[in-house]
């Protein structure tokens, strides 16, 4: 008996559970048609019980398109340095580059070899022809003398009872200065009082200059200035105000102003001058 009760337990068990898996394969197959007064949110779905087995690999597909270009990446490491390229072809010639500087001076060459004896020269009687020579030099000489006056006078020189003065338009330093004017016959103006000086400096604004140095200087003794011909200045001077300073502390030498005054300057300075020159009858009388 109790062998046949345990038969008709296993027969139920498989009955129902048979009766289950009908039941879920029915409910599974069930048609969309048969739901269709069902709501617009419910839909067909398929209801799967348990996963299958996992199925074979498939076979290899095709190449897919080539994609589109990524982004640059990072720069790369520095390669190995090449193999040195051929000399290219020659360019064109530049510019000529600046002069260089002056070179040093050469050993002195060695002596040439002695030239030959010259022709003896011809006899001639010069003594007579000396002094036609001589008479016309000094005819050359007053005609240009003669020739520098008039020059002068149509420049506009000026002149006093015994001597002529005259603007010299070239610039040079005090020294050059006195120079020029002792090639000329004469020496810096030396103002020694007041119808000279009003002359001097009336010329001065007339050629329509500002400054012109005259033969006044401290050369010799600093703050003792003295004429030119070393002559001291006595009891006449025409300095402008706060004049003569010694500003640089090389002012040594003197120059007019158009309005008159003098002013201590620099000698190395470089301007205009005035020269002076004795009137020749004046000299003869001195003689």
């Amino acid at each position: 008996m109790a062998h046949k009760s345990a038969i008709m337990k296993t027969l139920k068990s498989l009955l129902f559970y048979g009766c289950l898996a009908v039941l879920m394969l029915f409910r599974a197959h069930i048609s969309c048609s048969e739901v269709e007064n069902r709501s617009a949110s419910d839909m067909c779905t398929t209801h799967t019980i348990l996963p299958g087995p996992k199925g074979d690999i498939g076979e290899k597909g095709d190449i897919g398109e080539l994609g589109k270009q990524g982004k640059e990446g990072p720069r790369g490491l520095k390669g190995v340095k090449g193999e040195k390229g051929n000399a290219g072809g020659q360019g064109f010639m530049g510019k000529i580059g600046p002069i260089g500087p002056k070179g040093d001076m050469g050993y002195t060459g060695l002596s040439g070899n002695p030239g030959g004896k010259g022709k003896t020269g011809s006899f001639c009687d010069c003594g007579r022809y000396r002094k036609v020579v001589g008479q016309l030099d000094l005819s050359v000489a007053r005609l240009k003398s003669s020739l520098q006056f008039v020059k002068n006078v149509i420049a506009g020189i000026r002149e006093t009872d015994d001597k002529y003065y005259y603007i010299v338009k070239e610039e040079h330093n005090y020294r050059d200065a006195q120079t020029q004017c002792r090639i000329r016959g004469g020496t810096l103006a030396m103002p020694k009082d007041q119808a000279t000086n009003s002359l001097i400096a009336d010329y001065i604004s007339n050629m329509g200059l500002f400054r012109v140095f005259i033969g006044i200087n401290d050369l010799e003794k600093e703050k003792q200035f003295m004429y030119i011909d070393n002559t001291p200045l006595q009891g006449f001077s025409s300095w402008k105000d706060g004049e003569p300073n010694d500003a640089s502390g090389f002012e040594d030498c003197v120059e007019m102003l158009s309005t008159g005054v003098w002013n201590d300057v620099e000698c190395n300075l470089t301007i205009y001058f005035v020269c002076e020159f004795i009137k020749k009858d004046k000299i003869s009388k001195i003689n």
